[in-house]
């Protein structure tokens, strides 16, 4: 949805139009979660909100993504916690450029950091990563702003191996051709891309130390320590102990209230639908949104829960 269109969303809005306006949604590539995640939104519009449909959109992701909502080339954007505050703080990849008009429509579940290797790598913690091959994401990902903030809060720069920015599928094929040593996941497990690469070979994911996790957590406060559980992906047997980032959707403050309030309820209501697509939605919840949102909720999303009795941090409120 174009800015025009944005702007005068209200005359369209529900109820009025004659056909209906379709909305883009920015998830990322087809390897991780965001994409079957938005299509599963997607499809909940599609099905519960009237007059508007939706269709999931491949791009980088998470910085891609804020950077779509600012030029209202997409209408909602999926997007890792710590970009979304960098973006509405003008800092990291949006420093001097602020995006201020952004807002949380819903948190919807925690990125884990999952760095991934063979198993015979002999590759088995962050310090092994130093004179490899490593992907560390997507150009234009959160994946990559997670990796370098966590690396570089363990003093470890990309002076000190061979970055490469690959997609997730991208990573999982250079992992399996032996190009790269290691790569690196922020997604909701499990995964498609390392699901698919456990099933041909062995894998081991590198576990973070407490040190590491803490000196992670003091860079970035939108990190939280994360328990990979044993047996998420095939061959992996123990617990790994790593990081993770909320994911949000974000829209722009001028999107409609109305239109908001109406995504924010369907997708509460109907949450059911998600889970059927991808188990990360049982983390969409009221309370996660509440709880995990970097920064303030669109009107139309406080509306929809203060309709519903949940107390809202003063922190939320724009």
């Amino acid at each position: 949805m174009k800015r025009m269109t944005c702007a005068l969303v209200g005359a369209l809005a529900i109820g009025s139009a004659a056909h209906a306006t379709e909305l883009s949604i920015a998830t990322g590539g087809t390897g991780g979660v965001y994409f079957p995640y938005g299509g599963g939104v997607a499809e909940v519009i599609n099905r519960h909100v009237e007059d508007f449909t939706a269709t999931a959109e491949v791009t980088g992701a998470s910085v891609e993504n804020m950077n779509l909502i600012a030029t209202f080339e997409s209408d909602m954007a999926l997007a890792l916690a710590d970009t979304v505050y960098a973006a509405f703080n003008g800092t990291g990849p949006f420093e001097g450029a602020p995006i201020e008009e952004a807002r949380t429509m819903i948190a919807i579940y925690p990125n884990a950091v999952q760095i991934v290797t063979l198993a015979d790598s002999g590759i088995t913690s962050l310090d092994d990563l130093r004179g490899q091959r490593v992907s560390v994401g997507a150009p234009g990902s959160g994946t990559e702003v997670s990796a370098q903030t966590l690396l570089e809060a363990n003093g470890i720069t990309y002076d000190d191996f061979t970055p490469e920015r690959l997609n997730f599928n991208e990573t999982a094929d250079a992992l399996r051709d032996g190009d790269i040593a290691a790569g690196f996941w922020s997604v909701g497990p499990p995964t498609s891309s390392i699901m698919n690469l456990a099933a041909t070979r062995s894998i081991a994911i590198i576990p973070l130390t407490e040190e590491e996790i803490a000196n992670a957590i003091e860079a970035e406060p939108t990190f939280a320590a994360y328990t990979l559980p044993a047996g998420t992906y095939e061959g992996v047997d123990v617990d790994v102990p790593s990081i993770s980032t909320p994911n949000v959707i974000a829209v722009h403050a001028e999107m409609d209230e109305e239109l908001v309030y109406a995504i924010t309820k369907a997708i509460f209501d109907h949450v059911d639908e998600l889970i059927a697509i991808h188990p990360a939605a049982n983390d969409t919840t009221v309370e996660f949104t509440l709880t995990s949102s970097p920064i303030p909720l669109h009107p139309g999303s406080i509306r929809y829960f203060e309709e519903i009795g949940a107390e809202i941090p003063d922190r939320l409120r724009p």
